[in-house]
């Protein structure tokens, strides 16, 4: 047999598992460069501890797996809901986006560490062929995704069931407990924004505006802190849902704070009178965009001759504001006060307007447009942060819900690390970071894993830049969950 099927002399052999490739790469004077896959437990993501000390401190990835419900066996797990979720999160919040990926990272010790595998081996896997892998297969996250939402599930192998109405009570409760007294006022930031679609995905429209199939996300965030990711068809106004998605958040929020001021802010796409009425009658204020018509621009025509003035006399961009009530023809069941911003820039006139319930004793017209209504651009960047870089666009599923707990996996990542820059960055040199940056910086540092019976080890790569800026985050965090955890 051997003899039969040996290869021809100086013919190429394939590589195989058994026989990792050898690299070559352009040698070093009379040396040469050769490198395989073959050094061992070297994790290239050790960095990733902090984000374990941020769940030790907060158990987020705890109470998020709380929101499902297993049907599985008993007798027949090996991963519970918590590690599927707790491994899918992680990857997610590490830079891989595909769970494709998981089938090289099941072997991974570093992130069966951070799972909470008590084997992070996985020496002691039940079957044989297993064994070496400590963590699931992308078969096994698979079925997570693909299970149905909000109902028992008698599918034979999609049995992990999530509850979306718990879901949404976990962000926001996850907020409220950031917070060890309440503050004063807590501004609301209503957006929407595109996800393209490329394939045939279920409820994908094309949207005139967006010029392409995609799904219409709406966020709520308060500053840094994530409270709603909710998927939508794209053939919906922007608001639709908008008003449901505030009275829950709203009592959810008075029920720890039932004194706090609450401010709803959102571009003119939110501006519908339903949403500003209903925050009129519950104590709600609200800020919005407002589009521009005619009636209104003349409301501002002197501001915009001085502006214009203004403009000419120093060439530089020139702006006034106006302070006054308005109320449209029809759509508008009061009238409301409304700020007019007249600005002159190179290009000619610019025009702004926003509708508020707020006093002119609160803000006036000035402080109200600029220090209030414009920080909500800063929103923008925090959904900038989960498309680019937590992949909440990665909605390739077929099926709408499975879509829809993507885009949970991704913002959950996001709250793990919102909560390392606030808690861990406070006071360092990356306090604002974004999450790419805190991934490249902190997250991503070779390592060698070694476990033995009483420790695992992590040996960092000596040459690592920020070796005193870790020190310090880890102490952070340690200082500020120490209360929590007695």
């Amino acid at each position: 047999m051997w003899q039969t099927h040996r290869p021809k002399k100086g013919a190429k052999t394939l590589p195989t598992q058994c026989k990792p490739q050898q690299l070559e790469f352009q040698g070093l004077g009379r040396r040469k460069v050769v490198a395989d896959f073959r050094g061992g437990r070297i994790t290239s993501d050790a960095g990733a501890v902090l984000l374990r000390e941020v769940e030790e401190g907060r158990g987020i990835l705890r109470r998020f797996a709380e929101c499902f419900v297993d049907f599985r066996r008993p007798d027949r797990i090996e991963h519970t809901v918590l590690e599927l979720i707790s491994q899918r999160v992680y990857a997610i919040a590490l830079g891989y986006e595909d769970i494709n990926d998981h089938d090289d990272l099941r072997q991974d010790p570093l992130l069966a560490l951070l799972v909470g595998k008590t084997d992070p081996t996985g020496a002691s896997r039940v079957r044989k062929r297993d064994r070496g892998y400590p963590l699931a297969g992308k078969s096994t996250l698979n079925r997570l995704e693909l299970a149905p939402a909000g109902e028992e599930s008698t599918h034979r192998y999609h049995k992990i069931v999530c509850r979306p109405r718990k879901v949404d009570r976990f962000f926001v409760e996850t907020f409220l407990n950031a917070y060890r007294e309440a503050p004063s006022r807590i501004v609301l930031d209503f957006d929407a924004t595109d996800d393209p679609l490329h394939g045939a995905q279920e409820g994908r429209f094309f949207h005139g505006y967006y010029d392409c199939y995609c799904y219409l996300p709406l966020y709520v965030f308060c500053e840094d802190h994530l409270l709603r990711a909710r998927l939508r068809p794209s053939n919906i106004d922007s608001a639709k849902g908008a008003l449901e998605e505030l009275i829950r958040i709203v009592e959810q929020v008075r029920e720890r704070w039932p004194d706090v001021q609450i401010v709803v802010r959102g571009d003119s796409g939110f501006c519908r009178d339903d949403l500003m009425a209903w925050c009129e009658g519950n104590g709600v204020d609200f800020i919005f965009g407002l589009a521009r018509n005619n009636r209104l621009v003349k409301k501002i025509a002197q501001q915009m001759k001085k502006a214009k003035k203004r403009f000419y006399k120093t060439q530089q961009a020139a702006r006034s504001y106006r302070d006054f009530r308005y109320r449209t023809l029809k759509s508008w069941t009061r009238a409301r006060r409304v700020v007019g911003k007249a600005e002159y820039l190179a290009r000619g006139e610019n025009p702004r307007f926003v509708v508020t319930s707020l006093s002119k004793e609160e803000f006036c017209a000035q402080a109200l447009y600029e220090d209030l209504y414009c920080a909500r651009g800063d929103m923008e960047n925090r959904i900038k942060e989960q498309q680019l870089g937590l992949f909440a666009d990665r909605t390739s599923s077929t099926m709408f819900a499975a879509n829809q707990l993507r885009l949970w996996f991704s913002s959950v990542a996001y709250v793990l690390l919102c909560e390392l820059r606030r808690v861990g960055l406070k006071g360092t040199q990356l306090a604002r970071a974004q999450c790419t940056t805190i991934r490249n910086k902190l997250l991503k540092i070779g390592a060698s894993v070694s476990v033995s019976v009483r420790r695992v080890w992590l040996r960092f790569a000596s040459g690592y830049p920020y070796q005193k800026l870790f020190a310090q985050i880890l102490e952070n965090l340690r200082t500020h969950y120490v209360p929590l955890r007695t």
